[in-house]
């Protein structure tokens, strides 16, 4: 908790696109990226990003990533 009693920030990205191999992380075309929202924690980001994998099931390319953009803001803190 910080000093006014809210939570420490802790933003999360949810982005996606179609791979060029199921088995790897390349995209196919970084200009189709789907930039789904950044969101103020992990739950709330793991909710769109189970929205939008649910969305694309059909095409077995495309794929939905979570990143922890608090980890990469701070990467001392624990």
């Amino acid at each position: 908790m910080t000093a006014t009693g809210e939570s420490k920030q802790l933003p999360h990205l949810v982005f996606g696109g179609e791979l060029t191999k199921l088995d790897g992380t390349e995209f196919r075309d970084l200009s189709k990226l789907d930039i789904v929202g950044i969101y103020p924690n992990y739950a709330t980001a793991h909710a769109a990003w189970k929205g939008k994998a649910q969305q694309t099931v059909d095409n077995a390319h495309m794929r939905y990533f979570i990143v922890h953009l608090h980890r990469l803001l701070d990467p001392d803190a624990a």
